[in-house]
């Protein structure tokens, strides 16, 4: 029986959100890219304390590097260092659009993914080995998917960076390093060895870790494996749990790959023509929201989050993840909730978008819920215990997985309060 080292893949498109911008209604790619300061503008309507200079700019592209432009940079800052500086109207629906196509053109080669941001995925490659043959096979798969996928609802070619190594940190390390054309692959010791050459700087690639770069460049910090000899003690004194979060990062210690569940989503589109704005805007979103409810693949469900997305006649685009309070299945009070939303519409828009994130229960069963002349006893505690599933459901939608935990008891009889109990997600 043949068996398999551990590897993870990272796939990685460079500066996708840029690319998305630049190539709205041209033809743009990464080679034009380097020898212009571009970068995304910040989403209008942003720094509602400030003026527009508090508002952080996207992704640059290479030349606005060069000037000293960083991404979330502030706006007046970032045109202080570079007068030249191009801003490209943020396109959230377009970046969306196209990443979830690169996302569903992974998963069809076998791929259980995850996806990080947009631009940045993991998958286990174990399992994909025994279906394409060999790992260099599996990450030509996954290069020519990710391309394809990228390409279907959009002009420009995106750049592929491929790297594999036993953890998803060091995959990153790898396909920030990896040449264009072929994936940079590390296994074993090897890879621990080679990640403790690379800068700290890979530690902002991570939300926990983040706010770390700068002040360790401040202490002289320059690679991750200084950042070991440190220590984990003096990191968790310092930076708290990203201390001691960088210091298992460095040593090539990481958590499991968490995949994304497929699930199956449904999406309307509408040209406003002259409903752009107002009353008029708010009766086309009563039509999306109608047209959604009587597709047939609804099969019944109720809705729990939407995403309501807008094309800006001046270009570039607006999305908000609306989660309800409850699941909803009433057109009425669905076009309540969302008309609210469109208030926070930055400019006039040529295109309304709705789609369906998750779905709640079916409308028969919340009828179940809200029956209280049940007589027997077994009647009340299932309905009881669904409207428990169903809460559960909507905290999760609403604040993620590990929003939903539980208390267990491990040692009753320690002094310490922390080994008394422990708190652990409450299964599906």
């Amino acid at each position: 029986m043949r068996t398999y080292v551990r590897m993870v893949v990272c796939v990685h498109l460079p500066r996708f959100e840029l690319l998305v911008a630049a190539g709205e209604g041209s033809q743009v790619g990464p080679q034009t890219l380097r020898g212009r300061p571009l970068a995304v503008a910040p989403p209008t309507g942003t720094g509602r304390g400030g003026g527009a200079g508090t508002a952080g700019v996207g992704e640059v592209s290479q030349a606005a590097e060069a000037n000293g432009v960083r991404g979330g940079m502030a706006l007046g800052e970032a045109l202080a260092r570079c007068p030249q500086l191009v801003l490209l109207p943020a396109d959230p629906v377009r970046v969306a659009e196209q990443w979830e196509a690169a996302l569903q053109a992974l998963e069809a080669i076998g791929a259980a993914v995850e996806p990080a941001r947009p631009g940045l995925a993991y998958f286990e490659a174990d399992g994909l080995r025994a279906l394409h043959g060999t790992l260099a096979a599996t990450l030509a798969a996954a290069r020519g998917a990710a391309a394809r996928g990228a390409l279907a609802r959009g002009a420009v070619a995106h750049p592929v960076r491929i790297g594999a190594a036993p953890t998803r940190f060091c995959a990153l390390a790898c396909a920030l390093a990896a040449p264009s054309r072929r994936p940079l692959v590390l296994e074993g010791e090897h890879a621990r060895r080679w990640l403790a050459t690379q800068p700290v700087g890979l530690l902002g690639y991570r939300e926990q870790t983040a706010m770390l770069p700068e002040p360790l460049a401040r202490l002289g910090v320059r690679t991750l494996g200084e950042l070991t000899r440190l220590g984990r003690a003096a990191l968790s004194d310092r930076f708290g749990e990203a201390g001691s979060l960088a210091h298992r990062l460095a040593r090539g210690q990481d958590r499991p790959l968490a995949p994304r569940r497929v699930q199956e989503r449904l999406e309307e589109s509408l040209e406003v023509g002259d409903a752009s704005s107002g009353l008029a805007l708010g009766r086309v979103l009563g039509v999306l929201v109608r047209r959604l409810l009587a597709r047939p693949q609804r099969a019944g469900r109720s809705l729990r989050t939407v995403v309501l997305s807008a094309q800006l006649a001046a270009g570039g685009g607006w999305r908000e993840r609306v989660v309800f309070r409850q699941a909803l299945a009433d057109a009425e009070r669905i076009r309540l909730a969302l008309s609210v939303r469109l208030l926070a519409l930055p400019g006039p828009a040529c295109r309304l978008g709705l789609s369906v994130e998750c779905f709640g229960a079916p409308i028969a069963e919340q009828g179940v819920l809200e029956d209280r002349d049940a007589r027997a006893w077994s009647a009340r505690r299932a309905a009881r215990a669904a409207l428990l599933r169903e809460a559960l459901a909507q905290v999760r939608s609403l604040a993620g997985a590990q929003a939903a935990l539980r208390v267990v008891c491990v040692d009753p009889s320690s002094r310490v309060p922390e080994r008394r109990v422990v708190l652990t997600p409450i299964p599906e």
